[in-house]
């Protein structure tokens, strides 16, 4: 009987290490985030704000001191305007940002210098599962569309113009 208790304690040792190996053994992190058409043309999303379908975004990651190239990876967003991209190896010393490539959209394909998203990508920063959400980057309409100073008064902004 002890040798019973025994086989079975170490059988259900053994399956446990083998899935907690399983779960370290892959490096890679997950890297997702929202592409999304300034309507409204001020720089973050409102309630007229269109995700963009076909968008493609650039991750890249550098290091601090040197700003030497460490990773870099390319993106496509899905039909709700969804990316993610998968990251090999830890760039906890790294800056990394994620930012818009090309638009689907001839009328909405400006992009600001400063229209970059930062994220971290490591896993020494205590968030428990491999994915990491980076902020929304957009592309900005040339004309603003009908609807905008109501969208704004309603956040509690004050009129713009």
């Amino acid at each position: 009987m002890a040798k019973l208790i025994l086989s079975a304690v170490a059988i259900f040792v053994s399956l446990a290490s083998l899935l907690v190996g399983h779960t370290h053994a892959t490096d890679a992190l997950l890297v997702q985030g929202k592409v999304y058409c300034d309507t409204c043309r001020v720089g973050f999303e409102t309630k007229l704000t269109q995700y963009l379908a076909g968008a493609r975004v650039a991750l890249e990651c550098r290091t601090r001191e040197t700003g030497e190239l460490t990773f870099s990876e390319e993106g496509e967003t899905d039909a709700s305007g969804t990316y993610k991209m998968e990251v090999t190896g830890d760039h906890e010393e790294d800056i990394c940002l994620v930012t818009p490539t090309k638009s689907p959209r001839a009328d909405c394909a400006e992009v600001a210098v400063w229209e970059k998203a930062r994220v971290l990508l490591t896993k020494n920063n205590g968030a428990i599962t491999p994915l990491r959400y980076a902020n929304s980057v957009g592309f900005t309409k040339k004309v603003a569309v009908d609807g905008c100073l109501d969208a704004l008064r309603e956040l509690g902004i004050v009129d713009l113009v």
